[in-house]
C-alpha cells in the first residue's frame, strides 16, 4: 500500500502531549503548524521542534510568519519584520532598493525560523492590494501584479538562501473580495480571464521558482461553484495546466467557517479533506482542532485511513514527493552563530 502523508495538524501547548505524539507519528500526518500559543521562548521553541524532529524526521514543521501583523514569534530576539505593503511603498520610491530589502526580509525570516528548528513558512502573500479586503490589507505588496511578482520573488529568494522553501498564497487571489474566509464565504464574481490577467498572473510568472501554493477559500462562480481549494478546474486546469505550476498545493485551514461550504452543504471535516485532495491539493491543513481535545483530528485521521482502505481515496505518490521537496536539505544554523554571520548582519542592515 502506498504511504503518503497529506495531513497537517496542530498541537495545543508548548510541549508535546501523549496524544500529540500519537497523532504526529501517524503515517497519514505529514506536517504540523505552530501558533503563538506554542511559543514561550526561543529555547522552548527549539526544544519543541527538536522533539518533533526526533519523533518524525520527515515531518514538515510549518508556521504563518509573513511579517507585519501575521508573525507568530515576536520576542526573545526575533526581528519584527514589516508588513509587505512597506516593501511595495518602497518600490514606488526606489525599485532596486525595494528588491534588495525584500530579499533581506526573506533571508531574516527564514534564517531565524530555521535556527529554532522551524522548516517552512506560509509566505509570501501574492494577493493584490485591491483595497476592500480587510483580511489581506497591508499583507499585500502592491496592486500591480508585476510589482507583486518581483517583490515576492525577492522575498522567496531570501528564504531559499536561508534554506527554506516558500508558499505563494492565496490562489488565485483573495485581495478583490471584502469578506473574510475565516468567518464567511467570500464570492468573487469576475471572469476567469480577468482573474488570470491580474490576480493569478504572479503564479504563472513565478512558475520556475515557486515551491508551494495555498488555495483560497473563495468562490469564483463564473469559473466554478466550488471554492478554489475544492476545484479541479482551478487547481489542475488553471494552476497546473494553464500556468504551469509544478510544486506542492496546500489547502487553507479547513476548519475555517468559509472552508467547508459547497453548494449550500456543509461538509464534515473528513469530507472537506477528501474533497480537497480529490480536487488536486497535496496537503490538507486542519488548524486549532487540538484546542478542543483533538477529537476532530482523530476523526479526520481515522476517516482518511478508512477512505484509503475502502478505495474511496487513493494516495498520490507525486503529491508526497512534492511534500518532501519542501523539507530543508541544509543543516539549520545555530542562533548565536547566525547573529554574528556577515550574511545576516548585511540583511539586517537592508531591512526597511
Amino acid at each position: 500500500m502506498d504511504t503518503t502523508s497529506p495531513l497537517l495538524i496542530d498541537i495545543a501547548g508548548t510541549a508535546l502531549s501523549t496524544d500529540d505524539r500519537r497523532r504526529l507519528a501517524h503515517p497519514l500526518v505529514g506536517g504540523m503548524i505552530l501558533f503563538t500559543r506554542n511559543w514561550e521562548s526561543r529555547a522552548q521553541l527549539s526544544a519543541l521542534t527538536a522533539d518533533i524532529h526526533r519523533l518524525r524526521p520527515d515531518l514538515l514543521i510549518c508556521v504563518d510568519h509573513e511579517g507585519g501583523r501575521v508573525q507568530r514569534f515576536r520576542t526573545d530576539g526575533f526581528t519584527h519584520l514589516p508588513p509587505m505593503r512597506v516593501l511595495g511603498d518602497l518600490w514606488m520610491q526606489d525599485a532596486m532598493r525595494a528588491q534588495d530589502a525584500a530579499s533581506a526580509c526573506g533571508y531574516v525570516l527564514g534564517a531565524e525560523l530555521r535556527a529554532c528548528g522551524v522548516d517552512f513558512s506560509f509566505a509570501p502573500v501574492l494577493d493584490l492590494n485591491w483595497g476592500p479586503s480587510g483580511v489581506i490589507g497591508d499583507r499585500a505588496f502592491h496592486a500591480d501584479p508585476r510589482v507583486v511578482t518581483v517583490l515576492a520573488k525577492s522575498v522567496a529568494h531570501g528564504m531559499l538562501r536561508a534554506g527554506m522553501a516558500h508558499c505563494g498564497k492565496h490562489f488565485p487571489g483573495h485581495g478583490y473580495v471584502a469578506a473574510d474566509s475565516h468567518t464567511d464565504v467570500p464570492i468573487d464574481r469576475r471572469t476567469l480571464s480577468a482573474i488570470v490577467a491580474d490576480d493569478a498572473a504572479p503564479y504563472g510568472w513565478q512558475r520556475s521558482t515557486l515551491t508551494a501554493v495555498m488555495a483560497a477559500h473563495v468562490v469564483y462562480p463564473k469559473v466554478d461553484p466550488r471554492p478554489a481549494g475544492y476545484s479541479a478546474r482551478w487547481l489542475q486546469a488553471v494552476l497546473r495546466g494553464r500556468l504551469g505550476f509544478g510544486g506542492a498545493v496546500f489547502t487553507d485551514d479547513l476548519s475555517m467557517e468559509g472552508a467547508r461550504h459547497i453548494g449550500g452543504q456543509t461538509l464534515s471535516p473528513t469530507e472537506a479533506v477528501l474533497a480537497a485532495l480529490d480536487a488536486g491539493c497535496d496537503l490538507a491543513l486542519m488548524c486549532n482542532q487540538s484546542l478542543q481535545g483533538g477529537a476532530v483530528l482523530d476523526e479526520v485521521i481515522d476517516g482518511l485511513a478508512a477512505a484509503q482502505i475502502t478505495g474511496r481515496w487513493r494516495p498520490n505518490p507525486a503529491g508526497e514527493a512534492r511534500r518532501q521537496a519542501l523539507l530543508p536539505t541544509s543543516p539549520a544554523p545555530d542562533w548565536d552563530s547566525l547573529m554574528r554571520s556577515p550574511e545576516y548582519l548585511q540583511a539586517m542592515a537592508l531591512l526597511p
